[in-house]
């Protein structure tokens, strides 16, 4: 599982697009340019216009050379993408100091760079970016142009109350920055981890899709091998007994030896190939179960049921799943891990227990979510990355895909040990056999 720990999934996908931050600022910059003349022509507030203009005309011309400079696929790295959203931040104070400065109700408008941040940035580029927030509003706490109002007035807030605005935009600054990058992280994780879970699939799917190419290419030299062996019997008939009869005989042996590989490879692939292509419930876990055990853990398997065993479809996501929840039992049992498989006319259950620790109290709740860690005391994974939980989670993804139903649990003391308990309707688990997805 380390393997997909070192890839960069999608981490390239997540950085800001230049044509995202052009159009958004395009946007930011009609809303300005309204507000101002709506202001200065309609309410008739005294205004300073042509200061006003001046800045949004700054920001424009930045829209107007990065989009001249990027394409529009353009992704900016994190250092670029910083400075521009600390000059999205910097040319909203020159705004709103011109216009009121912190009593500008508009002033909320510095939430939104946070936010771009705190969604597509790291966390240290988003504190970085609050804390110019923080700076600018503090500034603007005591310095700035009056509000604008009607021409003779001039509106006056206690400054408490201006304050108490300063205090409100700085906290929500700092909520939004933690509250976005902690919700855009998990979805990041649950992202990567699903797209390990599409690779493990396509792995496995690709292992299994070998049959049917094993099938094909028996299929297309069964018609060279069957006129070979017409050749050796007519040779054998004419030559008889000849100088050449020994080699004749193991040319034959040999043409033989050949059709009855074609014949196994054949057999991997067909449409009715019985116990290489069903199986039941008890083979499914004796081949779940065979890679692990050599690890000085015995592992019981025990059935009980009513009417016949199960039978389901040979399936590499459904095999990989299983396999997965009894390395981690291997992984921490301690010398022994027991399954037991039961069945009635309406449900099969398969039931993984160990003698382990268990589940750690803090995330046992949390088990089979991407990237939680569980314990480090593994007995077989000892490479970087591994306990994270991204098994676990995508052999629950697997199993649910089949329609199973996943719960972890630990045992009831004073017994101790972790229970995973997976349950399918019968009639969901017997419908592999037409080709479980």
């Amino acid at each position: 599982m380390a393997d997909f720990l070192n890839l960069d999934l999608g981490r390239r996908s997540r950085r800001l697009r230049v044509d995202t931050l052009v159009k958004l600022r395009w946007i930011a910059l009609l809303g300005q340019s309204i507000a101002l003349i709506v202001t200065h022509f309609v309410l008739r507030f005294s205004v300073p216009l042509a200061p006003s203009l001046v800045v949004i005309a700054a920001s424009a011309a930045l829209n107007i050379g990065l989009r001249i400079r990027f394409r529009r696929i353009d992704r900016l790295e994190d250092g670029p993408a910083s400075m521009m959203l600390g000059f999205d931040i910097l040319q909203l104070t020159a705004l709103l100091y011109l216009t009121g400065g912190i009593e500008n109700p508009f002033s909320m408008l510095y939430l939104a760079p946070i936010m771009i941040s705190a969604v597509s940035l790291s966390n240290g580029i988003t504190m970085g970016l609050t804390a110019l927030v923080i700076g600018c509003v503090t500034v603007l706490t005591f310095r700035h142009y009056p509000v604008p109002w009607s021409p003779g007035e001039r509106l006056v807030l206690p400054f408490l109350y201006s304050v108490g605005i300063s205090l409100a935009v700085a906290i929500s600054a700092i909520f939004v920055a933690i509250y976005a990058s902690r919700v855009a992280l998990e979805a990041r994780r649950l992202a990567d981890a699903l797209a390990a879970t599409e690779l493990v699939t396509a792995r496995e799917q690709h292992l299994n899709q070998l049959d049917g190419l094993a099938a094909a290419a028996a299929h297309e030299l069964g018609t060279p091998l069957a006129t070979i062996t017409l050749v050796v019997r007519d040779l054998e008939k004419q030559i008889g007994g000849g100088p050449h009869e020994e080699d004749l005989a193991l040319l034959s042996q040999e043409v033989e030896r050949c059709r009855a590989i074609l014949g196994t490879l054949a057999s991997l692939g067909g449409e009715t190939g019985g116990i290489l292509d069903e199986l039941t419930l008890g083979h499914l876990l004796e081949e779940a179960v065979g890679p692990h055990r050599d690890f000085g853990v015995s592992i019981g398997i025990a059935k009980e049921g009513t009417g016949r065993e199960p039978v389901c479809r040979r399936n590499p996501a459904l095999s990989y799943g299983l396999g997965n929840l009894i390395e981690n039992a291997t992984d921490f049992a301690g010398s022994k891990v027991e399954i037991l498989a039961r069945w009635t006319d309406d449900e099969v259950v398969v039931t993984i227990e160990d003698d382990g620790p268990g589940f750690p109290s803090d995330v046992i709740e949390r088990v089979g979510d991407p990237y939680v860690t569980t314990r480090k005391d593994r007995r077989t994974k000892t490479e970087e990355g591994s306990g994270l939980g991204l098994g676990l989670f995508i052999a629950k993804t697997l199993l649910e895909r089949s329609g199973a139903t996943v719960r972890t649990a630990n045992k009831v003391p004073p017994h101790h040990g972790a229970v995973i308990t997976i349950s399918w309707p019968r009639a969901v688990f017997e419908q592999a056999r037409s080709g479980m997805g």
